[in-house]
């Protein structure tokens, strides 16, 4: 399939191979997807910016490279930031298009379903995405799958108005008026309010007038807060929501000047912070910051594993606020033909971008036009792209399960330094991008999402298997019937029924195998068997080390990884010295 992608600073368009169908989760054939000309033209602004000058702007991930030297030495580090530099960065984050295929456990979809999907790294610019149930929702009748390739936009401007907590017949102003900010106002009016629209860009201005503003104004054209003053019977409004993005302290300290005692100010785009105390404290009022999509946003419990807020606690999440945005769109009461005002063919994704760049007049929103199959016909799901068709012999052809950053960081480096010995025959990783990225790195002849490729593939003769802990039993089995020697990350199995049946297939058909209990061949562990091998007394070990705090919700601590550390290299290093 063709995806858009980032890298350094430029656009391309890559065939890439499709996701696989998952639990809870579907796959959709993309119609539609908007480019955002704030969010998207940032990041590709920022992958083409040198290390030195992103250094400057995030200090906090120069902190984490010195960590990370601290901890994994300058080879590692030296490799994972080159990595991270040079790699393809998918790009997208708002699409639409008709289900093709549901998990297992999903019974709110069907093949067939128009749904609109929102989420960075999972609502690309493709033309198929797997998404999670959360993060999609059904196109209601009278809503074009064009509009509805808008969700996770209105979501963000629903949950700022949410937080505004506005009522029927107040004054809202809305400070910016891009992309979110003529949503913003059109909601704003959907509720009953009096909206006062802000921007430095006169045309912007008069849009926000068309779609509904009562007032629109350019604070450079005129004083602004005379002319609120004179609107509001010299309050000033009830709430202000600022949907601009600028580095500037300056429109913060606007919408304080502007907001009336006890009023609130409701952050959404990504502005200045710096505040200061006095306008707050002297007319006391709110200040809120509104999370991107509403509640759920953020929560892999709830994005990745499906588990829904309460309805009667939690009446408003992300995915609530997007089935209600549609449903205005549906109704007319959110009109997009003025704002999405170029739509572009799939292969034309780089002129979309440049015109966002560059043009002097900048649209407010593109979308992205795919070509779609025939109604009664699948697309064809390509799981494997090759890079290199080559025959090699005298050497073990491997293929990698799991790019993750231990693969990338550990095992391949490691192959390649063995490419006397070794071939790297195929990466697979359930992400096509970070697979076909992988593989080039580290020169695999085929990148693919499908582990059924590598076990159904006659020249691989043994697999690596680095996937997450819940995986590693059922993939070495398989791979084991299918004839091929493994290495397995640790641990084996989760449990003792995984186990038994692990050991029970390995002894059928007797294939080579082994775990990689690695902690064994570290110096300190090989000096410590030297030690004690002369003994002639009993032996007592007591391990102690410091693993580092995980937080609650990493992978490592849910079922993918055991529930916790399992104490793994422990208690091979303990075996490996008695």
């Amino acid at each position: 399939m063709r995806q858009v992608l980032i890298q350094r600073g430029q656009i391309r368009m890559e065939n890439v191979p499709a996701p696989l169908i998952e639990d809870g989760h579907i796959l959709v054939e993309v119609a539609y997807s908007l480019i955002s000309a704030g969010t998207e033209i940032s990041n590709v602004e920022r992958s083409g910016r040198s290390l030195i000058q992103r250094a400057l702007e995030r200090p906090d991930h120069v902190r984490k490279v010195i960590d990370h030297l601290r901890k994994q030495g300058i080879h590692k580090t030296v490799a994972k930031v080159k990595g991270q530099v040079a790699g393809v960065v998918p790009t997208g984050y708002s699409c639409s298009g008709v289900v093709i295929q549901v998990g297992r456990d999903v019974s709110s979809f069907q093949p067939g379903d128009r749904v609109a999907c929102a989420g960075a790294g999972i609502a690309n610019h493709a033309e198929i995405v797997l998404v999670p149930t959360n993060l999609a929702v059904k196109v209601p009748d009278g809503c074009s799958l064009k509009d509805a390739a808008s969700v996770t936009l209105g979501a963000i401007a629903m949950q700022g108005v949410r937080r505004a907590d506005p009522r029927l017949g107040e004054i809202v102003a809305v400070i910016g008026l891009g992309l979110l900010g003529q949503l913003t106002v059109q909601l704003l009016k959907a509720a009953g309010c009096r909206v006062i629209g802000i921007d430095l860009d006169g045309r912007r201005v008069e849009l926000a007038r068309e779609l509904g503003a009562d007032y629109a104004f350019d604070p450079v054209q005129v004083e602004l807060q005379k002319e609120i003053c004179n609107l509001t019977s010299g309050y000033g409004v009830d709430a202000t929501i600022i949907t601009a993005a600028s580095n500037s302290n300056a429109i913060v300290q606007q919408a304080m000047e502007i907001t009336r005692k006890k009023g609130r100010v409701v952050v959404v785009g990504d502005v200045g912070l710096g505040l200061k105390r006095s306008p707050f404290y002297e007319k006391e009022i709110d200040f809120l910051i509104s999370c991107s999509y509403g509640p759920g946003r953020y929560d892999e419990r709830y994005e990745g594993k499906g588990l829904d807020y309460p309805y009667a606690y939690v009446r408003w999440t992300e995915n609530r606020n997007m089935a209600e945005y549609l449903w205005l769109v549906a109704e007319g009461k959110v009109r997009l033909s003025a704002i999405l005002e170029r739509e572009y063919d799939l292969a034309q994704a780089a002129e979309a971008y440049t015109e966002l760049r560059s043009s002097a007049v900048k649209p407010l929103g593109l979308v992205l036009r795919y070509p779609s199959t025939a109604a009664n016909t699948p697309p064809k799901l390509e799981t494997r792209i090759f890079l290199n068709k080559r025959s090699v012999s005298g050497k073990i052809r491997i293929a990698v399960v799991g790019a993750g950053n231990f693969a990338k960081a550990v095992h391949l480096p490691n192959l390649q330094k063995l490419s006397h010995l070794y071939h790297i025959r195929a990466i697979v990783s359930a992400m096509g991008t970070n697979a076909l990225a992988a593989a080039r790195q580290f020169g695999a002849d085929y990148a693919s999402t499908n582990y059924e490729d590598v076990l159904n593939d006659p020249d691989v003769d043994a697999v690596l298997i680095c996937t997450r802990h819940h995986l590693h039993a059922s993939q070495a089995m398989a791979a084991a019937r299918a004839g091929k020697a493994i290495f397995l990350e640790k641990p084996m199995a989760l449990n003792q029924t995984e186990l038994d049946e692990l050991v029970a297939v390995l002894k059928e058909t007797e294939v080579p195998f082994m775990v990689g209990f690695n902690r064994r061949f570290s110096p300190a562990a090989r000096r410590a068997k030297e030690i004690i091998s002369g003994r002639q007394n009993p032996l007592m070990i007591f391990y102690r080390m410091n693993a580092g705090y995980l937080p609650l919700d990493h992978w490592t601590q849910t079922e993918e990884g055991g529930d916790g550390s399992l104490a793994k290299h422990v208690i091979s290093s303990i075996y490996f010295n008695t």
